[in-house]
């Protein structure tokens, strides 16, 4: 059977996305609901491996698709140690570290486990692109303000890469040449500098920069303090209000942005105050970053769920379109984008990587 098909696997909490595709067309695709009741049952992420695996499998049967018509298979990249942004190959090594969450638990971390098992399975490559844990800081970026605590790089990778990618196409120009700010603006916010195509710096979108739909973003950090040690919270107290309970769900007790622009058409003059001090901060980080890019940017590019709103988007190129032409992308389109970093490796455009190469730590 010709193999021509390349499978896509993007593990959710609650979900696992999966698609087939040809060449860059996609052939099929389908969202696998689990309930939560389901899900409880496993200690760990990686104890629902083989659960995930079987729908995987009964998607496929039922699709009547032949998995020996598979080329290649790429999951979702999990939370893995710090390596540089590109395609890599699933090794045993990988394997280990996404089952150990090395860098936390997250669902995600079974997208390269499962596309290892199935890749096995029919003795071919399994892969995975651009994953959380990318790090292409410079030095100085790592530098905290307390020598007991590292900058992170933990962002939208595969998102921002792949909008790079694709505003670099529509200008006919190497990214190797161009400067980029990128906001992925969603439930998370990371905006970074993206320069030659390396993502220089960032805030950790789980704890930094602006505040987004459910997380804090930075706060004042003498107040945090005193909330940690007034007696009223626990360290998990803490860490929902910080993602998950900030942002505007702590203001507005929603996290749908939709929400909030009726609420502010409708005349909730607090609700307009606090989606226009989202919008304050997502403005000044961008200014911010720029500045790593001493002010040579291209174009500064809008991605993400947040990107849809007109509002939202009309707020930004009125402090920032100083900067550079704005660039709206709405949505994260991560199934093609893990779909095109397969195909540049089976084009030959790239190498696959080997996580041992490049693992810093």
């Amino acid at each position: 059977m010709d193999r021509k098909y390349v499978l896509v696997i993007n593990p959710g909490s609650t979900s696992t996305k999966v698609a087939i595709y040809h060449g860059e067309v996609e052939v099929e695709s389908h969202k696998i609901e689990h309930s939560r009741d389901e899900l409880e049952k496993y200690t760990k992420v990686s104890d629902q491996y083989e659960y995930r695996l079987n729908l995987i499998h009964a998607w496929l049967e039922k699709k009547n698709i032949h998995r020996k018509s598979l080329k290649a298979v790429v999951g979702r990249g999990g939370l893995l140690r710090p390596i540089p942004g590109g395609t890599y190959l699933v090794t045993d090594r990988m394997v280990e570290d996404l089952k150990l969450g090395v860098g936390g638990e997250h669902a995600a971390n079974l997208g390269g486990v499962l596309a290892r098992g199935i890749g096995d399975e029919e003795n071919i490559s399994s892969y995975i692109v651009d994953p959380v844990s990318v790090d292409e800081f410079e030095e100085v970026a790592r530098i905290s303000g307390l020598n007991l605590i590292e900058r992170k790089s933990l962002i939208h990778a595969l998102n921002i890469k792949a909008v790079a990618r694709r505003r670099a196409e529509e200008l006919k120009r190497d990214l190797k040449d161009l400067n980029f700010i990128v906001a992925h603006l969603g439930g998370g916010i990371s905006i970074a500098p993206v320069q030659g195509g390396c993502m220089m710096d960032v805030n950790n979108a789980s704890e930094m920069g602006p505040f987004s739909p459910e997380r804090t973003g930075s706060l004042p950090v003498g107040d945090l303090v005193k909330m940690c040690y007034s007696g009223e919270y626990s360290f998990e107290d803490m860490k929902k209000k910080i993602k998950g309970k900030g942002g505007l769900m702590s203001y507005l007790g929603t996290v749908d942005a939709r929400e909030v622009e009726n609420r502010i058409i409708l005349g909730d003059e607090y609700a307009k105050l606090i989606y226009d001090a989202m919008i304050y901060q997502i403005g000044k980080e961008i200014g911010a970053v720029a500045t790593v890019l001493k002010g040579k940017v291209d174009n500064i590019i809008l991605t993400g769920g947040l990107a849809y709103s007109e509002y939202l988007a009309e707020g930004l190129k009125e402090m920032v379109s100083f900067i550079a032409h704005i660039i709206v992308y709405p949505g994260e389109d991560e199934m093609g984008a893990l779909n095109k970093g397969v195909l540049r490796v089976i084009s030959n455009e790239v190498k696959p990587k080997i996580y041992e190469d490049e693992v810093m730590v």
